[in-house]
């Protein structure tokens, strides 16, 4: 059964300070720098039991090129007897950010959102397929580019700002015992936990160029997504 949690829509998860990009950076995968890919954001916690066949299904995708698979780890279940080792309120926040922008009064463990504006249940392998060769690559943002530790984005017809963020993840499997609640016991298996998202500016049709500095935690891969609003549809994506 999909957990389910009823929060406050007003309740605030601050954003705290962002990080920035590390200079030996992991390049995944070997899709073309022109074709952007699909974006799976999955929302979980350790302390869901209806989580550990999203994160399977998660990590069996994290390989494939013409997807950007990323794992937020949500703060809501740490309550409940366990604590999530990867959890950020920041990533609680996110999520609820794209509850707001679709009017759902809830948010729900494991929630797969793809390119920013189709929810499924995380759990469902076959849908998650279907769901990704049916949305395909982000559309409608620029063209990006990375030069001697520059973003490059470049001029296109826009009609609204769209936030430019700088994503960090651990391309690593992550091992996590789980000592307590619903799956204490248990050993689980992550990968692509994100572990910071950083706002680099707005993007207005215009071109722009953003700086990439170094990150103080080594072996984390990243990513650039191009996403209108707050909680809005993805226009583009980078692996860099």
């Amino acid at each position: 059964m999909t957990k389910l949690i009823l929060l406050a829509a007003a309740a605030a998860f601050p954003l705290f300070g962002a990080y920035a990009l590390t200079a030996n950076a992991t390049v995944a995968g070997s899709t073309p720098a022109n074709v952007h890919p699909t974006v799976v954001e999955l929302f979980q916690s350790q302390g869901c039991s209806s989580c550990p066949p999203a994160n399977a299904n998660l990590n069996a995708i994290a390989d494939r090129p013409d997807v950007l698979a990323l794992s937020f780890a949500v703060t809501y279940w740490d309550q409940l007897g366990w604590k999530d080792t990867f959890g950020s309120p920041r990533w609680t926040a996110r999520q609820w950010d794209y509850a707001r922008r679709a009017g759902r009064p809830q948010v729900a463990t494991p929630q797969v959102i793809v390119n920013g504006d189709t929810t499924i249940v995380g759990s469902n392998r076959a849908q998650l397929d279907a769901v990704i060769a049916r949305a395909g690559s982000p559309r409608g943002g620029p063209d990006l580019t990375v030069d001697h530790g520059a973003l490059k984005l470049a001029a296109g017809a826009h009609a609204a700002p769209s936030t430019v963020w700088l994503v960090r993840y651990d391309p690593r499997v992550r091992n996590v015992p789980i000592r307590a609640g619903e799956n204490g016991g248990r050993t689980l298996p992550h990968r692509n936990i994100v572990r910071d998202l950083t706002r680099l500016g707005t993007w207005n049709g215009a071109a722009a160029t953003f700086r990439l500095t170094p990150h103080a935690e080594q072996g984390l891969a990243s990513a650039v997504l191009v996403q209108q609003g707050s909680g809005g549809p993805i226009i583009a994506a980078r692996r860099i």
